[in-house]
């Protein structure tokens, strides 16, 4: 009888968890969004922004996507990601096996050693 609750569920479930909290990141960052918009309320910008909600929220939700793809593109340009991968896979046991291993490939293959 095979086991439905084995180590590979596990797995898999745990990777459907992280992107599904993915996902919730993203509502979350709406949500702030919205909430930090709300602390406006009862200024003079505020009054401005729910008086006239159907043309002040589309702008804002556009600005707000436009703002975010800007500091992911700032980001991006950093090197900022290839460098947490970079350190990730320098901490990852199975990728420092492979680049151990490539490297012997590599030497093996260099022609001082034929």
């Amino acid at each position: 009888m095979k086991y439905i609750l084995n180590k590979r569920t596990f797995i898999r479930w745990k990777i459907y968890i992280d992107r599904a909290r993915m996902y919730i990141g993203y509502i979350n960052f709406f949500m702030i969004g919205f909430v930090f918009l709300k602390t406006f309320k009862d200024t003079q910008w505020g009054h401005y922004i729910y008086e006239n909600y159907y043309f002040t929220f589309p702008i804002m939700v556009v600005l707000f996507m436009v703002l975010s793809l800007i500091l992911g593109f700032v980001d991006t340009k950093l090197g900022f990601r290839e460098e947490e991968m970079r350190n990730a896979s320098q901490t990852n046991p199975v990728q420092r096996e492979m680049l151990s291993l490539l490297r012997d490939i590599k030497a093996k293959m260099e022609p001082d050693n034929k």
